[in-house]
């Protein structure tokens, strides 16, 4: 009897133990924190991410997480993301995610200047060469979104690949003009070196502007553009725009 009981009580021991880190771990995943504690549901939803088998589907639930926690100004935290990030693209994607929360943030031009460096870093650690264009464009943009013209251009010179960098310029200054600064919009447009890319910059440009009723503007960048079909459509635009035509049937 005595022997019996010996060998039982290691069992029911094992079984008592596994039981209650079982039970332990089924309390941690289904936890409800307090609705303000956001801290605590990222948390949660991290480790349920984890969980996800489709490399695709957890990559791009992790790039939403970043992004919360840009906009909630926990920008190191947003970094961190990154690096559970499989797939290329979607680190560029989080990356621009990143970026563009930061302008409405209030940080100031030494924090942006630092955040931006380190996104830059987090761009180069991508081996791909099409996503690792992507990430310097958003890069880019994000700057330009956040009013570092500067730095906007500098990350888009650093581009090697000639139609990735006029891609860039142009669509840096595609933000720019939805700021209403055409001004370093067309700086960004006149660092294109193709005249194709520089007209359809210029066309681009010109149609933003005319929808935020910067005519004079639209006008300017319409006149710019050197290809007579896209600089009559752009300017076609802008005059409807500032006149809509009115089609009685």
């Amino acid at each position: 009897m005595y022997h019996k009981t010996t060998c039982f009580l290691p069992l029911f021991l094992l079984f008592i133990i596994l039981s209650t880190n079982l039970s332990a771990q089924e309390t941690n995943q289904n936890t409800i924190c307090p609705v303000k504690d956001r801290a605590c549901i990222l948390k949660q939803v991290i480790e349920g991410t984890a969980l996800i088998n489709n490399t695709a589907w957890r990559d791009q639930t992790y790039r939403e997480i970043a992004k919360t926690y840009a906009f909630d100004k926990k920008f190191n935290l947003a970094v961190n993301i990154i690096t559970k990030i499989q797939t290329p693209d979607t680190k560029a994607m989080t990356i621009r995610g990143i970026g563009m929360a930061l302008a409405p943030q209030g940080y100031n031009p030494k924090d942006l200047d630092t955040m931006f460096s380190t996104l830059r870093a987090e761009a180069e650690k991508i081996s791909h060469p099409a996503s690792y264009a992507i990430a310097l464009t958003y890069i880019a943009m994000a700057q330009a979104f956040a009013g570092d013209n500067e730095g906007a251009w500098k990350t888009a010179s650093d581009m090697q690949n000639d139609a990735l960098r006029h891609k860039a310029y142009g669509e840096t200054a595609e933000i720019q003009a939805e700021k209403g600064d055409f001004k370093s919009a067309q700086i960004s447009i006149e660092k294109i070196e193709s005249l194709s890319f520089r007209n359809k910059a210029y066309n681009i440009v010109s149609r933003i502007l005319s929808d935020h009723d910067l005519f004079q503007d639209a006008y300017t960048a319409a006149n710019a553009i050197t290809n007579p079909y896209k600089k009559a459509q752009a300017t076609q635009y802008m005059l409807d725009k500032q006149s809509p035509r009115e089609i009685k049937h």
